[in-house]
């Protein structure tokens, strides 16, 4: 199963991507996705940093198994998780 977010419509609401960003975590969890589409766009590169330090707190980082992003569009992250 495979979830997308697209933070296009919430960029400049620091509150707003926070939370889009936990529910679509707690979300791929609750169903087991094994993948999760997070699409800041390309911009200036600072909803993408901000994307990576969520996921790099470590309340969260320990709900996932790898991020991954995208080697042909710059604005696109994967965030991989591993069920047993």
């Amino acid at each position: 199963m495979k979830l997308k977010l697209d933070l296009h419509d919430i960029y400049n609401r620091g509150i707003d991507i926070d939370r889009a960003l936990r529910g679509i975590m707690d979300e791929a969890v609750a169903k087991k996705a094994t993948l999760v589409e997070i699409i800041p766009g390309k911009g200036s590169g600072q909803l993408k940093k901000r994307v990576l330090r969520f996921l790099d707190q470590k309340d969260v980082k320990a709900l996932y198994h790898r991020v991954e992003k995208d080697s042909k569009n710059f604005g696109r992250l994967f965030v991989h998780f591993r069920w047993k």
